[in-house]
């Protein structure tokens, strides 16, 4: 999962929102906001959408998008 996925479920929670109500306010459909928390990849379309609200450049979004969270789980 990349940092942006993780950014923007933890970003939602702690505004205590649901999918669906994040999404309205980004501007974007629900399952478009789910495939990003999923850390599949988006367009630029929506990569303008995301930098205004959450008022981050679109180049800072593109790095988290890239960065890859690693599993430290303890076996």
């Amino acid at each position: 999962m990349n940092e942006l996925a993780i950014f923007l479920r933890e970003r939602r929670k702690d505004e205590a929102l649901t999918q669906v109500e994040m999404a309205e306010k980004i501007g974007i459909t629900s399952i478009t906001l789910s495939n990003i928390e999923n850390g599949k990849p988006i367009g630029s379309n929506v990569l303008k959408k995301l930098s205004k609200y959450l008022n981050i450049s679109t180049r800072d979004i593109r790095a988290l998008s890239k960065l890859e969270v690693e599993n430290n789980k303890q076996v």
